[in-house]
């Protein structure tokens, strides 16, 4: 155990000279490639790869055709094998002569596995020590792996449930699939509790577990609960580096789920550490600002006061910058945030400090996550994320802007003080309900006094309220026409944060210029989707899309409304209007032969799904180079230039063409 220690702490420090170039890393007009362009394989091994490829694909093919419930409900668990080394040998993600010996193993163990599912056994359930998992995506289908610590103590036939740490790794340009995998087959990580499984979600490479990166860890999460007894009441989130960036943004953002989280170094926003760590003059539009936000846990300080936090930094370690700014943000919340420092130490955990952080844990882990805490603090940009415990924000004023509540349970009354807030809801399932059930209860909002029904029997209560000139009344908001919601409220990368579907025009274009456009940023989407995000996007024609695609997808539609047939059937409900001659969203009307529109909307054949209109996530390789950059780089719709030359600041490295006007749609999908 202590050698993998070791080992880790030497790759972290190998590594950190590939976090970021510096400066160097500062040009839009010169990027390098992210993940870099690995070794030539030889014909023998390509040879070899691709027999065992197809052997595998040949149990697998036996694996489906079987419809045993059991074997198709562990096909991922081998399927991430094929996945990975498919992947990493067509697009040259082999980095070393090691990586390619790292395939042939993983192939082993694909087929391994492939032939005990064929036999009715899988083995690797009751395994303890280092196991890699895989499941199968909402967001693309695609089989994701996962490496899991298993105590050895642990049974799978057993009856106690037991703790889980996530555990975010650091940055790593060349972390491939197959050497995720491999590295979660021979190093335990910093930290391997007593009676305690270890997560560690691979993220979708290296993205600082943001959006696709965000959802794999969800998604692994809910997996790993569905094949282990986990108590819900102790889970925690961890990371170093990268991770620790992960970590400050998963404690804020939920951070009723936690029992305790441990951010190390990485960042906890964007601005301030680019400047520092970076050395970078930033210049962004104004809604590049906003969109900061999302992630920025600064901005969203006073939700980790549900969350025990124990922040770690290296006395030398410029990225102690993440901590410090913490430390400020927390202060003026009244939080007195613990900043275990580790002394003369660079960018690394000290062997001293991991004692104090584990002893802080497991005392910690005695209490386990509050299930109902008398005084809620919720603060949120977006109604994604919109839900602190028993208290849930179903309408803000305006998205992006603030908005802020503190409720407090005193007796049968519940205190509450909001702002920008114009609909709220509480929600306490059997037993939690703290009242006197003979009583009714009452809610005071900003001086205002709501009468509200008593608790049930089962101690479980439910109360809605909104706005409604300018007071508050009882029920839920009404639903006129669109309205933006949790989970229907935008951005543009907010379309591939649940399950998509990419539809290519099997039309002519309305004209060869916008034709072209088009046609090259749906081929850098589907490009840069499995590059960086480390799927392969579903992609239909825009001719054979069905009811039940538009029912369960996402539409990510290319094309015009020439060119992309649902694109033209849907035009006129949207705030759009295009035509040969001029294209426009709003009062500004642009030349059709070299504008185009980029927007999400609720789908007008489904409102209750996104259409998107030639977009795939919206930050460019010149982010990939510093995960602080890795936000969203486009509000819910912009009119872009797709002729002129970009000045460096609107690189086609940061934006799909030059933005000439772009904003938010206000809280009922209408142009501001």
């Amino acid at each position: 155990m202590k050698f993998y220690a070791i080992l880790l702490f030497a790759l972290l420090q190998f590594n950190s000279a590939l976090w970021a170039d510096g400066e160097g890393d500062n040009n839009p007009e010169q990027v390098r490639q992210v993940p870099r362009v690995g070794v030539q394989v030889s014909d023998e091994d390509r040879t070899k790869l691709k027999a065992g490829l197809e052997e595998l694909a040949g149990l697998m093919k036996q694996l489906e055709s079987s419809k045993s419930d059991f074997a198709l409900s562990f096909l991922p668990d081998v399927e991430i094998y094929h996945r990975a080394v498919k992947d990493n040998l067509e697009h040259q993600e082999f980095f070393s002569e090691k990586d390619i010996a790292k395939a042939y193993t993983a192939l082993d163990s694909g087929k391994e596995r492939a032939q005990q599912l064929l036999d009715g056994q899988a083995p690797w359930l009751s395994h303890t020590g280092l196991v890699v998992r895989g499941f199968r995506s909402e967001l693309d289908g695609s089989a994701q792996p996962y490496g899991l610590v298993i105590p050895s103590n642990y049974q799978a036939d057993g009856e106690k449930s037991v703790r889980l740490d996530i555990w975010f790794h650091g940055r790593g340009e060349t972390l491939s699939e197959t050497n995720f995998i491999d590295k979660q087959t021979k190093v335990v990580g910093y930290y391997a509790p007593q009676d305690t499984i270890v997560l560690h979600p691979y993220g979708r490479y290296s993205n600082a577990f943001k959006f696709a990166g965000e959802i794999d860890v969800l998604e692994a999460m809910e997996h790993v609960k569905t094949q282990y007894r986990i108590n819900n009441d102790l889970i925690s989130v961890r990371g170093f580096s990268m991770g620790g960036a992960g970590c400050w943004q998963f404690a804020h953002l939920y951070a009723d789920r936690w029992f305790a989280a441990t951010p190390g170094a990485g960042f906890s926003e964007t601005p301030e550490f680019l400047k520092s760590f970076q050395k970078e003059t930033l210049h962004p539009y104004w809604w590049e600002e906003k969109l900061w936000r999302w992630y920025d846990t600064d901005d969203n300080a006073i939700n980790l006061a549900h969350v025990p936090l124990i922040a770690y930094s290296g006395e030398n370690d410029i990225q102690k910058q993440a901590a410090d700014v913490m430390e400020i943000a927390l202060a003026k919340e009244g939080i007195d945030l613990v900043h275990i420092i580790g002394p003369k130490t660079g960018h690394r955990i000290h062997q001293d400090s991991q004692k104090i952080i584990e002893e802080k844990m497991y005392s910690l882990a005695r209490v386990g996550n509050d299930q109902l805490p008398l005084t809620v603090n919720k603060i949120t940009h977006s109604l994604k994320y919109n839900r602190q415990y028993w208290l849930s924000i179903t309408g803000i004023k305006e998205h992006w802007e603030p908005a802020r509540v503190k409720a407090t349970i005193l007796g049968n009354q519940i205190k509450v003080t909001a702002s920008d807030v114009t609909g709220l809801k509480f929600e306490m399932a059997a037993g939690l309900a703290p009242f006197d059930i003979t009583q009714p209860v009452t809610i005071e909002i900003n001086k205002q006094s709501i009468p509200a029904p008593q608790a049930k029997s089962d101690r479980s209560w439910i109360f809605q309220l909104h706005l409604s000139d300018g007071k508050w009344v009882a029920g839920a908001r009404p639903r006129d026409g669109l309205q933006k919601r949790h989970g229907l409220q935008g951005p543009i990368d907010d379309a591939l944060l649940s399950s998509f579907l990419m539809v290519t025009p099997s039309g002519q274009p309305m004209n060869e210029v916008i034709g072209k456009w088009t046609a090259t940023e749906q081929a850098h989407a589907l490009k840069h989707w499995r590059q960086h995000f480390r799927g392969h996007a579903r992609v239909k024609a825009d001719t054979a899309v069905t009811a039940e695609d538009i029912a369960h997808h996402n539409l990510i539609l290319w094309g015009d409304f020439a060119s992309n047939k649902i694109i033209g059937d849907i035009l006129a409900r949207l705030p759009l209007t295009w035509n040969e001659q001029g294209v426009s969203i709003g009062e500004k009307v642009f030349d059709a032969k070299s504008h185009a529109p980029i927007l999400i909307y609720p789908n007008p054949l489904n409102p209750n799904k996104y259409i998107v209109i030639n977009s795939g996530f919206t930050y460019r390789e010149y982010a990939y180079l510093n995960n602080a950059r890795q936000v969203p780089m486009l509000p819910d719709w912009a009119i872009v230039d797709v002729v002129n030359k970009p000045e460096p600041n609107d690189s086609i490295y940061r934006f799909p063409g030059i933005p000439k006007d772009a904003n938010f749609f206000d809280e009922n999908w209408n142009v501001k």
